[in-house]
């Protein structure tokens, strides 16, 4: 059914419009991937001015609800992947399928490598001590999403070095086959540009904006088991944090703000700049 454009309502034209639209795409007329009219057909199915739906437009694309391809024309946006940021701590793989997604693994390389300084310094080891090092390239629904790479110390599990992760879930095999259980760990999320080779695998443009999230994973006696580097599809994802107050909550932010050494180590950093 036409959905029309109330001429005698105070709402603005354009936001009336986008409204059709967001509607349309609720109820599945529209579906990710459909292409929407030309503009000059839009102003005669809504009988309004190229003005109006330039702007409405302008909005949903602002809003990530349409795509504009040069050359091609407009099209109704993938949905954006959501991620538990810092509340949960079920891994990727399965986060995905609880979420009712088809989450797909490709390794791209698993080996064991002698730890460098950053990751050395990220899992309190030697230098050059071995770990784990492991490429994988995640996707949804057949479309790449996520590239990222992890380290393990090799002598918390060396029975990692034999197992096949493609579509299968990091975290539940260290639970099961190690008797390693994450109790916690500490993220760091930055927006950056892709790179030539990370824009290959997730098949984007080199410097198309990416979330990069780096984590720190530790055991329940906060020994650390894995550092991982992850980037992530800026158009395609989306972080969600779940934050709690309490009454309780009072009495420690006080000691919090007298007794600054008191901070609890798990915090989300944001960072303006490098440093």
């Amino acid at each position: 059914m036409l959905r029309k454009i109330d001429f005698d309502s105070h709402i603005p034209y354009y936001i009336q419009l986008t409204e059709i639209f967001k509607e349309m795409i609720e109820t599945n007329e529209w579906k990710p991937g459909d292409q929407i009219s030309g503009e000059e057909e839009l102003c005669r199915t809504y009988q309004i001015s190229r003005t109006v739906v330039r702007q409405a437009l302008r909005e949903l694309e602002q809003d990530r609800v349409i795509v504009r391809r040069k050359g091609k024309g407009t099209f109704i946006a993938q949905p954006k992947i959501v991620e538990g940021l810092v509340e949960k701590l079920t891994g990727f793989y399965r986060d995905m399928v609880e979420r009712g997604l088809d989450p797909k693994t490709v390794v791209l390389h698993h080996r064991v490598i002698s730890a460098n300084e950053k990751v050395a310094n990220s899992l309190e080891i030697p230098i050059g001590a071995k770990v784990f090092d492991i490429y994988r390239l995640r996707s949804i629904n057949n479309e790449p999403i996520q590239l990222v790479t992890t380290y393990i110390p090799y002598e918390f599990c060396p029975k990692l070095a034999n197992v096949d992760l493609t579509n299968r879930s990091l975290y539940e095999f260290l639970e099961k086959e190690c008797d390693i259980f994450i109790a916690r760990g500490q993220r760091f999320i930055e927006a950056v540009s892709a790179s030539g080779e990370v824009a290959s695998y997730l098949q984007i443009s080199k410097g198309d904006p990416l979330i990069m999230l780096e984590s720190i994973s530790y055991l329940e006696n906060d020994t650390p088991i894995e550092y991982y580097q992850a980037f992530h599809r800026g158009d395609r994802s989306r972080f969600e944090v779940e934050l709690i107050r309490s009454r309780s909550m009072k009495g420690k932010i006080q000691d919090i703000v007298e007794n600054p050494e008191n901070l609890p180590e798990a915090s989300v950093i944001i960072s303006s700049a490098k440093d």
